[in-house]
């Protein structure tokens, strides 16, 4: 990585740091963005050089979010179905404690924040279309489906939609004051109960 690149990547992680500090204290709706520039140091201009709104500001790494499925499923092994992978990778998330799963003690500030936000409300359910749409292309594109065939788009939903679920429940127990390990054990239980359900009527879907 150049000098260039990384001076980036440390700008983007001071304002993102800097940003969710001022929102877990103040709230995110009380903070502008304005207020984060000057507490990073920085002009308002550069902070919507790297995040062009609050939301993104918030919602740092929601690119890798979006992309996940639909990236697990094109890499996924050979002979192994979309079920199989995408229950893997979370099954490995929550035992590996993958940080965007929110399964640790300090996540609780964030959901909290989530919670009295609408307008990050609104940003989270925006995220989770656009990635049912990001896994839709992607089964599409593995079962050689017509544009017009809805059956992708709908075994999509079906699929992010258990994933989404799975990250809600944990959300819920950490909120709740839930120690994580006791979460991890108890959604790690279900999620391998509730994928393996949907694995019976998907385990040839899409075929390679």
């Amino acid at each position: 990585m150049g000098l260039r690149e990384l001076k980036k990547r440390q700008t983007r992680t001071l304002l993102a740091d800097t940003a969710m500090g001022l929102f877990v204290e103040r709230g995110f709706d009380q903070v502008t963005v304005v207020e984060v520039a000057r507490a990073a140091g920085v002009s308002t201009n550069t902070v919507f050089n790297y995040f062009p709104t609050k939301e993104d500001l918030f919602f740092d790494r929601q690119d890798e979010v979006v992309a996940r499925l639909a990236t697990v499923v094109r890499e996924r092994p050979a002979g192994s179905s979309a079920v199989d992978a995408v229950r893997a990778d979370l099954l490995a998330g929550l035992t590996e404690g993958e940080p965007t799963y929110g399964l640790n003690a300090g996540a609780i500030a964030f959901w909290r924040v989530v919670a009295e936000s609408p307008a990050l409300r609104a940003r989270l359910l925006e995220l989770g279309e656009r990635s049912d749409a990001a896994l839709a292309e992607a089964l599409a594109e593995e079962a050689g489906a017509d544009p017009g065939d809805p059956l992708p788009r709908i075994l999509a939903g079906a699929l992010a939609g258990a994933h989404r679920a799975v990250i809600a429940e944990i959300r819920r127990g950490i909120v709740a004051g839930e120690p994580a390990g006791a979460v991890r054990a108890r959604v790690e239980t279900a999620a391998a109960a509730a994928f393996d359900l949907l694995r019976g009527g998907l385990a040839d879907y899409p075929k390679r």
